[in-house]
């Protein structure tokens, strides 16, 4: 199991600093914190600016961390936070399955990281080289509830900023503006057919 955990930690701490690298910088063809503070308002996660840079910071310092097997428990619980904020704002409403934009993919997530506290980054680890690593059931659960208060800790604070629902958001203006001007460039299907991968900018 020595190698099997830490290419767990490696895949999937490196995917999640690929999301966040997206989110923050627009690598790996992602919509950098201008196209996903966009998204992000559009979904109710007010300010979306600032929710964009928090996901996009977490899932990158928190995926390394992960990836690296230091602060194991922390690094997961960050991550955690992200898939559940992802859950309850966008995957929630469209069921399990990932072909219907269900939240089976974050779900597997939350199990990976859950059962790697549970087990340990394994002896390849930085935890492991400087007799910090924490693990067991104990810490499973701990990490999972500490995501939980995380993923809450966000959403209340979009339901505070977003107080003044009435008020059109920044992607929702923009796209009245679109209608009504129909020379805009969001006329061309092509450019509207972008719309069905935006649900990838917050997972």
């Amino acid at each position: 199991m020595k190698l099997g955990r830490l290419i767990l930690r490696v895949v999937v701490g490196g995917l999640f600093v690929g999301h966040g690298t997206q989110k923050l910088f627009g690598w790996f063809g992602g919509h950098g914190v201008e196209g996903t503070a966009g998204f992000f308002e559009s979904v109710g996660l007010r300010p979306g600016e600032r929710h964009a840079r928090a996901a996009g910071t977490t899932e990158a310092v928190a995926g390394a961390l992960f990836a690296a097997g230091l602060a194991t428990p922390l690094a997961a619980a960050g991550l955690a936070a992200v898939m559940l904020t992802a859950i309850a704002k966008v995957h929630a409403k469209n069921g399990l399955w990932v072909t219907e934009g269900g939240f089976e993919y974050n779900l597997v997530l939350l199990a990976a990281l859950a059962g790697l506290v549970e087990e340990g980054p394994g002896p390849l680890s930085f935890d492991a080289a400087l007799g910090i690593e924490r693990r067991g059931g104990a810490w499973a659960l701990a990490t999972l509830g500490a995501g939980a208060a995380g993923a809450a800790l966000a959403l209340r604070s979009s339901a505070a900023d977003g107080a003044d629902a009435d008020l059109p958001t920044a992607a929702e203006a923009q796209s009245r503006e679109a209608a009504a001007d129909p020379a805009d460039v969001t006329a061309d299907p092509s450019v509207r057919h972008t719309a069905a991968r935006s649900e990838s900018r917050l997972s």
